[in-house]
């Protein structure tokens, strides 16, 4: 059964963590509690992004974000409201389908291209996580398309539009980060503009009781960025000091989060950003989480401009594919792919 079918009055016991393992063990509001503003989230304005002269502001920005948060918001990106609402509206016209028709996409296969499903992984999970989602490949869109979701009948022409707009803006984003690593901005260029892009559309309905529960556990994303865009607020990021902190939704951004992938290019100069999905009592959530990285079989091992006697080799090569591969016979919250990949401890 998906969270979206129950009457939620109260928590089922299948989705009640340990004690250990709970956002809060006393408010019943996860986001006011447990979450020490250490330092403001950075925000980035790209309105500047074109401008040759302001643009190594711009990337000493994102190089101070990669590395104290691993995690920054973007606005003035380009991309139109009117993109972005439509994508969050035709995703909640997904979810308010009946179930039979959501449920023809349902699939325990995590390397199939499309599927409907709950939880993280059901299957294996040992706690069930408050959510619903609609994973898809996304890139290349004319590859893809034919097999998403044929109702709602605009969700094809909606998300493919928010998705061929959040491919573009990666590509940017990505000739930043290089350049905030010391390399050429157009680093990998042919192998970015052929790479994957996962969507994964997720619903998080209100919870009667949020201290209990999670609409993800904490985990990293295995990608080089996830762009999120996110209606309600809900998302935690774990800081330096192992403090988590709420992201707050910003009108007209979008959340860019490094994955391992990212980790395993810098040779652990800058680090997957450790997340998780908190819930609320008043209201649903929807967010649309697009990882991004190369082909599904290109594996990436670090640059080598960026080894060196401080920094050698520490990390083995790695596919997105593997990852897939490693999630499907895994319990993410008990063993990490990135783990697996670490040589040696990075030196700080």
């Amino acid at each position: 059964m998906t969270v979206s079918q129950m009457r939620r009055r109260n928590v089922p016991q299948r989705y009640i963590l340990p004690l250990q393992h709970r956002p809060t063990l006393t408010d019943r509001n996860p986001m006011q509690q447990h979450c020490f503003f250490t330092r403001p989230l950075p925000v980035i304005d790209l309105s500047s992004l074109d401008n040759p002269l302001l643009r190594s502001r711009l990337v000493g920005q994102v190089s101070l974000a990669c590395k104290e948060f691993g995690f920054f918001q973007v606005i003035n990106h380009g991309i139109p409201v009117s993109l972005t609402k439509d994508a969050l509206d035709v995703a909640q016209e997904f979810f308010d389908l009946p179930n039979e028709t959501k449920m023809r996409l349902a699939s325990d296969n995590v390397c199939k291209p499309v599927r409907y499903g709950t939880s993280l992984n059901h299957v294996k999970d040992k706690v069930q996580y408050w959510r619903d989602f609609i994973k898809h490949y996304s890139q290349p869109i004319s590859t893809w398309i034919d097999s998403w979701p044929s109702d709602p009948p605009t969700y094809k022409q909606k998300m493919g539009k928010y998705t061929k707009a959040i491919n573009d803006l990666h590509k940017k984003l990505m000739g930043l980060v290089f350049e905030s690593l010391g390399l050429k901005p157009d680093y990998l260029k042919k192998e970015v503009e052929q790479g994957s892009q996962v969507t994964a559309v997720n619903y998080y309905p209100s919870c009667p009781e949020p201290s209990l529960a999670l609409g993800l556990p904490p985990h990293t994303d295995y990608g080089l960025l996830t762009i999120l865009l996110q209606n309600q607020q809900g998302l935690q990021i774990m800081d330096k000091t192992g403090n988590w902190q709420s992201v707050p939704v910003i009108k007209g951004g979008l959340v860019v989060q490094l994955g391992d992938h990212m980790e395993v290019l810098s040779n652990g100069r800058y680090r997957g950003v450790v997340h998780r999905a908190v819930l609320n009592s008043e209201k649903n959530r929807i967010s649309i989480a697009n990882i991004q990285s190369l082909s599904m079989d290109t594996k990436v091992g670090p640059a080598s401009e960026l080894v060196d006697k401080r920094y050698p080799v520490m990390y083995e090569e790695a596919s997105f594919g593997g990852f897939l591969k490693f999630i499907s016979g895994n319990n993410i919250r008990e063993e990490k792919y990135i783990d697996t990949l670490r040589k040696q401890k990075s030196i700080r």
